[in-house]
């Protein structure tokens, strides 16, 4: 199922057809095609360049690490996060690398290597769906967290699957219309509130 964003302005159609599915296909995503959206995220920008980006991965055919992984959904999410061949766990080092001090930008780089994977993603077909949806203490103790490691998102990522996979209610989620606030509403200059239309 393809769900392509109504935009006002053409924008690129990796980003214009990327959207977060709850229906995944069974089928393993290959291991050249995970290394190509890891290294798309190795060169997401961040602050001083510290990359303080890290990933947890499990693929169902490592039954061990990817039940680990399902266990610290919430419940929810496991109703159809379980059939995606792949699960992700994004994490920020809190700290820069170069001095130990507190990297305040470190979520919000961290973000941005997820955001360049997802359009990555998407330019070679697979889907992925971001979840705020997840226990982190369970994470953090599951996976042995360091003390200067914070999980930001639980990802399920695959191939798309047939929407008939889902239960109705999530069937009606997936086919919901998508939508966006207007550029006015969020696109400033001069004070906040003023908004700047460009013609």
């Amino acid at each position: 199922m393809e769900k392509p964003a109504v935009t006002d302005f053409e924008i690129h159609d990796a980003i214009a057809q990327r959207w977060s599915p709850r229906a995944f296909d069974r089928k393993p995503v290959e291991a050249e095609k995970l290394n190509k959206l890891f290294e798309a995220a190795r060169w997401s920008a961040s602050c001083f360049n510290d990359q303080p980006w890290n990933f947890i991965v499990a693929t169902q055919t490592d039954t061990i690490a990817y039940q680990q992984l399902l266990d610290c959904l919430v419940p929810a999410n496991i109703v159809w996060a379980q059939a995606a061949p792949v699960l992700i766990l994004a994490v920020a080092r809190k700290a820069f690398k170069h001095n130990g001090k507190p990297n305040d930008w470190a979520e919000y780089d961290c973000g941005q290597a997820v955001a360049t994977l997802s359009v990555q993603a998407t330019s070679m077909g697979l889907v992925l769906h971001q979840m705020a949806g997840f226990m982190a203490d369970k994470a953090i103790a599951t996976f042995k967290l360091p003390e200067n490691f914070k999980p930001m998102a639980a990802i399920a990522l695959g191939y798309p699957g047939e929407l008939s996979s889902l239960p109705p209610d999530l069937q009606a989620k997936e086919t919901a219309t998508r939508d966006r606030y207007p550029l006015s509403s969020f696109v400033f200059t001069g004070e906040w509130g003023k908004h700047i239309p460009f013609a």
